[in-house]
């Protein structure tokens, strides 16, 4: 077994095909069948289905441990450049939409000043989709939408944020400066789908006070539910982030919900792989500007020190 075969059989299940595969590490179709048949040989299983270009459940094993060894070698040079003075690699890291708006950018500018070496690679998905990215080692951290419960995952609460209602102006809950769930329960929503976090939740406060939200629609994507509230389609229940205050204009209008619990928001690693020095570099960087510009989002309240850190 050598590293040229691990990483045909990664590149693999990244690009569901030997020639995708062969593409992405600069080689030709037959070098990347050659080192997996012979990895199939010396392991004596079939790792991939050659009918459909996916693993078999044998080759899934294989890849978990494989993209472990890849991100070891990785940390190897990052780790060495560290020690004498700098900080240079790849970290990627995951966002979800509504974080990543007042998020990214001065993340990008930081890392951009501090350590002009470093890559820093940003995806931008849902809390569902970012999750298996973390555990399978292809992100490095991402904050997610709490919670979060995975045996592969610690997880480090970063902020709260307020649970509000964006409105079109002629709706009738713009009328309100703010709005109970009680008064809620009156109106049809644009709501995230049953199964995520954040809908979960408003379901279950309501059904615990005997109300069940009304559904005007149901959307999977936070910025598109606040889009259509902005277009005039209905009212949403978002969190705070999705509806900036010094976006508000003639049209719509943000209205806080007083007595739904926040939105906890936080960030997750993979406890089972030691990070390298940039992924711990950039750990800290979220950290602080998590605390220094989330500070400054109406509705957004960074975690202190001691509730940051304490295990969830």
């Amino acid at each position: 077994m050598d590293l040229r075969q691990i990483r045909a059989l990664v590149a693999v299940a990244d690009h569901q095909s030997f020639s995708a595969a062969a593409r992405s590490l600069h080689t030709v179709q037959s070098n990347v069948s050659t080192h997996i048949a012979r990895l199939e040989r010396e392991l004596r299983a079939r790792l991939v289905d050659r009918s459909t270009g996916k693993l078999t459940h044998e080759g899934e094993a294989v890849v978990a441990r494989a993209r472990r060894i890849e991100d070891e070698l990785d940390a190897i040079t990052a780790d060495i450049s560290s020690m004498v003075g700098e900080i240079a690699g790849t970290v990627r890291v995951g966002v979800i939409g509504t974080t990543a708006r007042w998020f990214v950018p001065p993340l990008l500018e930081r890392a951009e000043r501090d350590y002009p070496k470093l890559r820093l690679i940003i995806v931008d998905a849902t809390t569902t989709s970012l999750v298996p990215q973390v555990i399978d080692g292809r992100l490095d951290a991402a904050l997610v939408n709490l919670p979060v419960s995975n045996p592969d995952l610690s997880t480090e609460l970063m902020f709260e944020e307020d649970r509000v209602i964006v409105a079109p102006v002629t709706h009738p809950i713009a009328a309100l400066e703010s709005i109970t769930l009680a008064q809620l329960v009156e109106h049809p929503l644009l709501l995230p789908p049953r199964g995520t976090n954040f809908r979960d939740v408003a379901d279950t406060e309501a059904a615990a006070r005997g109300f069940e939200l009304q559904i005007r629609a149901e959307v999977d994507g936070v910025r598109l539910l606040a889009s259509l509230a902005f277009q005039g389609f209905g009212a949403a229940l978002l969190p705070a982030s999705a509806a900036p205050m010094h976006l508000q204009s003639s049209t719509w209008k943000r209205i806080p919900v007083t007595d739904l619990p926040r939105r906890s928001v936080g960030l997750v690693t993979n406890r089972r792989s030691s990070p390298a020095a940039p992924a711990r570099e950039v750990r800290r960087m979220i950290r602080e500007i998590v605390d220094s510009v989330g500070a400054t989002q109406p509705g957004i309240y960074p975690h202190d020190d001691i509730g940051r850190t304490a295990p969830l």
